[in-house]
């Protein structure tokens, strides 16, 4: 689909002399780079843990994420240069009502790309491809921005419409790359997971009497594979064989509740936390 958009907004590029159109194409032909950024980096992530690799390849997806926040930026100030320079040359488009028709199959076509598109996510919570959706779903509003650019500026008359609505695409695509590499940087980071989902698990773990010495609790994600390791309290009587049972009956259990998770469970004497000072205080409460 990139392909024939690419073609299609060339054609219409060189015929109308739009910015507008100009700026759809570049960003068109960085999807295309961005797309094959997404296959190689969800191929990768999938790929099972080795001995070099014992957490997997699962942050692959994060880092081709930032491969196309790269590649966003670039289109956005790309097309904020070149509207910028047509603002201040006064140019005009023409042939508005070829553009507009590119611009309406474009529409057509990426419709039915996002609709698939959220349903492999909500599938597979691939964050590579929430991010290439969230790109594809922002040409949306930049090819009706194409066609308000043309037709504001060849039927109204609106001299320079065309070059305020390439530099708003620009502004757009800006906030777009900033906000899609804040939760690629958050698995790169290995940053802990929101609140929501950590209670689930604290709720969850709670169930489990074994468990209720529960603390010292560290999560993080990557790629679509959630990780989660704890302390447990366990009574002194207990032998090594009856803590080890016990605590292992209850990790089974939450592993059917939670199958995308690893779960890593030490044991302490009840009482005794040989973490102590490591863990910021609020985490430790939480826990």
């Amino acid at each position: 689909m990139a392909l024939f958009l690419i073609a299609t907004k060339a054609w219409a590029a060189l015929h109308t002399s739009s910015m507008a159109m100009l700026g759809s194409l570049a960003d068109s032909s960085l999807d295309l780079f961005a797309s094959i950024v997404v296959l190689i980096g969800v191929r990768v992530a999938a790929t099972p843990a080795d001995s070099e690799h014992r957490f997997g390849h699962g942050k692959a997806e994060a880092l081709a994420a930032l491969a196309q926040v790269v590649i966003i930026s670039i289109s956005a100030i790309f097309i904020g240069i070149q509207s910028v320079r047509r603002l201040l040359r006064g140019a005009q488009t023409a042939d508005a009502e070829l553009g507009i028709g590119v611009s309406l199959v474009a529409i057509v076509l990426t419709l039915a790309l996002i609709t698939y598109q959220r349903h492999v996510v909500k599938q597979t919570k691939s964050v590579a491809i929430a991010t290439d959706r969230l790109h594809y779903a922002s040409d949306l509003l930049l090819n009706l921005s194409v066609i308000a650019a043309l037709a504001l500026e060849q039927f109204v008359g609106l001299v320079g419409a065309d070059a305020v609505f390439g530099l708003l695409i620009a502004l757009w695509l800006a906030v777009g790359a900033w906000r899609s590499s804040s939760h690629a940087l958050d698995q790169l980071m290995d940053r802990e997971w929101q609140v929501d989902q950590r209670q689930r698990f604290l709720d969850a773990a709670a169930e489990y009497p074994e468990l209720s010495g529960l603390h010292d609790l560290r999560t993080r994600t990557s790629g679509t594979h959630h990780f989660v390791q704890f302390h447990v309290w366990v009574p002194e009587d207990w032998t090594v064989r009856e803590a080890h049972d016990r605590i292992d009956r209850a990790e089974e259990e939450l592993q059917k509740r939670f199958p995308d998770t690893e779960i890593l469970i030490h044991l302490d004497p009840e009482g005794h936390t040989d973490r102590e000072g490591l863990l910021p205080a609020h985490l430790t409460e939480q826990a």
